[in-house]
């Protein structure tokens, strides 16, 4: 393989005792190196499942760290709001309404970490825990196999739920996310990845001038809390339309409703696609720098996320602070709430299926 595999030991001694209290085996917390052909790196730790670093060329053949994070993690750990930087979230990526659903007439109560509502899996998600890792590769790209079982009523969820992220980083320069899961009972399962993204290089101002295309004519209007309404509204005449590529500061500061709920874009939209398989979700450009990305993904949603909540408060790797809408996310899923919506695509995992989604992310200059 022309893929390069470095192993790197993060940390070995945790001096917050908070964290400890969380991280039963951090000792056991590592970080991973991938180097494909052209040398564009990609970092992963298995604390969360974390995406750390993402080094890809620009239009001039500049290196640069597209993916804001952390440098210790203790930083992913302790950091004000839980920005879930890079992470997988889980069991239930977005939220859920009120923190509670019903499968098959019972009723189970979650947490209402971002009340009142349930958010990305409750208060030790997917994105807090120590994952099994195991390298992994083939032709032409190599990667991490990431293993983690939650047990029946971890954050309040039913079922034994057995959860494999495989990372794979490519000589085409494509990251390339597959998600598997089992169950023994009937549980809700929706799985992302949380990166924010800055073309221009993490820290390096707001991410308002990046032309964003989404393809996707609806999009699931939310209430106050953030919550779907159930209706899958048009985008056209709406500051949601993307149906066009157009810098994502042009219209966020309309008046508009929506807008003020999320304080910004906050909103999942739903993927026009033919068929089941992999579709374009997602095109984002950023004149600057010249780098592009494409998004790929089987799922039927992607949750456009502009950095509403960053406020600066959170210093990355660059030692520079994260400035409000310093970073967009794209999170590929199912729809939010979708436990409690019955007309949206249901998320409900059953003994003897598998849950099985990919996502891949391409970059380019």
């Amino acid at each position: 393989m022309k893929n390069i595999l470095a192993l790197l030991v993060l940390c070995s001694l945790l001096a917050n005792s908070v964290a400890a209290q969380q991280i039963s085996d951090f000792d056991n917390i590592k970080l991973y190196t991938f180097t494909n052909s052209s040398g564009a790196k990609l970092k992963v730790t298995n604390y969360g499942a974390i995406v750390t670093s993402i080094m890809v060329p620009d239009r001039n053949g500049k290196m640069g760290d597209i993916a804001l994070g952390y440098d210790r993690v203790e930083d992913y750990i302790n950091a004000v709001d839980k920005p879930y930087f890079g992470a997988i979230v889980g069991r239930y990526g977005n939220r859920i309404a009120n923190g509670e659903f019903t499968i098959d007439g019972e009723t189970y109560s979650l947490a209402k970490n971002n009340a009142p509502n349930h958010l990305h899996g409750g208060v030790i998600g997917f994105d807090k825990v120590v994952w099994d890792a195991k390298l992994v590769g083939g032709e032409g790209w190599s990667g991490l196999e990431l293993s983690y079982l939650a047990n029946d009523k971890e954050e309040g969820y039913p079922g034994n739920l057995s959860v494999k992220v495989t990372y794979k980083w490519t000589d085409k320069t494509e990251l390339i996310v597959e998600y598997d899961a089992t169950t023994d009972k009937a549980t809700p399962v929706n799985l992302t990845q949380h990166t924010y993204f800055n073309l221009k290089g993490e820290g390096n101002g707001t991410i308002l001038d990046h032309e964003l295309m989404i393809n996707a004519k609806k999009y699931t209007p939310v209430t106050s809390t953030l919550i779907p309404t159930g209706e899958l509204a048009a985008v056209a005449g709406t500051p949601f339309d993307f149906t066009t590529a157009k810098a994502i500061g042009r219209d966020i500061s309309q008046d508009n409703e929506q807008l003020e709920f999320g304080l910004g874009y906050d909103h999942n939209f739903v993927i026009d696609r033919d068929g089941d398989g992999m579709a374009v979700a997602a095109r984002v450009h950023e004149p600057e720098s010249g780098r592009t990305m494409v998004f790929r993904t089987t799922q039927p949603g992607i949750q456009f996320y502009c950095g509403n909540f960053l406020d600066g408060r959170l210093t990355g790797k660059s030692g520079k602070p994260y400035v409000n809408r310093g970073g967009f996310c794209l999170e590929t899923q199912h729809y939010p709430d979708s436990p409690n919506q019955k007309n949206f695509p249901s998320t409900i995992l059953k003994p003897g299926e598998t849950y099985k989604t990919t996502t891949v992310f391409q970059f380019g200059n």
